[in-house]
């Protein structure tokens, strides 16, 4: 009897000591879901999120994946120092129209659990889009951060339209 209680207490001192962090003990979210509102059919947006290191040793963001092949994701690379902050971009290129939800799966290094995160809006036709899209908003394309701000997405200076118009004259010779 003596051995099988030694053995128990050994087997659960063993696996407290193995046992690994969790993801919201070392990363906090300034937010896990953003809205993204109502988008332009065809016209990609990005959410940023913003993720906090809350732990004592660097963090280290090992993936971050979409779950469907409609988004794209981009992470902080780098580890991320204790009290510092990092990112994660989902891009929903916005090619279906209605309503959307999204999740991208976050894994940290020296975690045993995975977070999720999650993007939605709807996605409007051009048509209905330009009912309700401020007159003075130029831009297309828009960037979400994680409370809910929008931003102008950087576009790089378009090039310059020129137009070229033929003359054609008729001469008539005398008869």
């Amino acid at each position: 009897m003596k051995k099988l209680l030694f053995s128990i207490a050994a087997l659960t001192l063993t696996t407290g000591l193995f046992a690994q962090k969790k993801a919201d003990e070392i990363a906090k979210f300034k937010s896990e879901t953003i809205e993204m509102g109502k988008i332009k059919q065809d016209i990609p947006a990005t959410a940023i999120f913003e993720v906090t290191n809350i732990g004592s040793e660097p963090l280290i963001i090992d993936e971050a994946n979409p779950t469907c092949g409609c988004t794209i994701g981009d992470y902080t690379k780098e580890p991320i120092a204790p009290g510092k902050t990092g990112f994660i971009k989902a891009t929903y290129n916005a090619k279906n129209l209605n309503a959307f939800e999204k999740h991208l799966t976050v894994k940290f290094a020296g975690v045993t659990d995975v977070k999720s995160i999650t993007i939605k809006g709807e996605v409007l036709n051009a048509e209905d889009y330009a009912k309700i899209a401020p007159a003075a908003e130029t831009k297309d394309d828009k960037i979400i951060t994680s409370d809910n701000k929008v931003k102008a997405a950087p576009s790089s200076t378009p090039a310059k339209k020129t137009t070229t118009t033929k003359t054609t004259t008729t001469v008539k010779k005398p008869a």
